[in-house]
């Protein structure tokens, strides 16, 4: 009964971006099931101190932590201050994104540089910087936050964004192959179209009614839902999967 209650106790969890929507969702979720959560994020100090005071008014642990996970100084920082506080580290959740849109000869070699190093060097820099704790403990969780534009390339004008998705789902599955042996796992979780606050002008591209209309359940999905996925891969019911990417789209697209 207390694994089902709190399948996550004795464990530690970095959630990337998870001051609001998708990431605020997976922190809470691992501290409802027992897991000390660091919080990160880069910009809004508030937003990351709201989510932390958010677990512990619940009863959970908490710490708020701010770095640039696009750069790997700033990660390794990250991953260090996690063991400090907690003594280790068992989960990592990859959760951040920039996608500008941009036609592609638009892209000057800053943008590039700039969109791969925060979607998808990010996961590479807390991978590489968290396994080796992982591997201490014969055990651990890799999850990187994808995005359906990196399996269905349905968006014109955002090469360096599907570039990066796509590759993330690549490199779990090189983590899943060459670190099963040490009881660590390796998936991508990949959302549809999720309900979450965003900077709309960015998505001028897609007509919501319209979109609602083409998914099969209906309706956007709420982060909860997304975090319901993760928090499956990280228990123990996740154990034997690693290396796949769970899609939680309402049925938009199917693989």
């Amino acid at each position: 009964m207390a694994q089902r209650s709190a399948p996550f106790a004795g464990r530690t969890a970095i959630v990337t971006g998870s001051g609001r929507n998708i990431g605020r969702a997976i922190a809470l979720a691992l501290a409802e099931g027992g897991a000390k959560v660091v919080v990160n994020g880069h910009r809004d100090q508030e937003a990351v101190d709201r989510v932390v005071r958010e677990i512990g008014e619940s009863g959970g642990r908490a710490l708020g932590v701010m770095a640039d996970v696009s750069s790997h100084d700033q990660v390794a920082e990250l991953v260090g201050k996690t063991v400090a506080a907690f003594g280790s580290i068992d989960i990592a959740i990859s959760n951040v994104a920039i996608r500008p849109k941009q036609r592609f000869l638009d892209i000057s070699l800053a943008d590039w540089d700039a969109v791969l190093a925060t979607n998808l060097s990010a996961a590479f820099y807390l991978a590489r910087n968290a396994i080796p704790h992982m591997r201490a403990r014969s055990w651990g969780r890799i999850i990187h936050i994808a995005g359906f534009d990196g399996f269905w390339a349905q968006i014109t004008d955002r090469a360096h964004n599907i570039t990066a998705k796509a590759g993330l789902h690549g490199l779990a599955k090189a983590l899943a192959r060459e670190f099963g042996a040490d009881g660590i796992t390796a998936n991508t979780v990949v959302p549809g179209a999720i309900d979450t606050v965003r900077d709309w002008s960015q998505y001028g591209h897609q007509d919501k009614r319209k979109l609602e209309a083409e998914i099969p359940s209906g309706r956007y999905g709420k982060t909860e839902e997304v975090a319901a996925a993760c928090a499956f891969l990280c228990a123990e019911t996740g154990a034997f999967v690693s290396g796949q990417a769970l899609h939680v789209n309402g049925g938009h697209y199917m693989y």
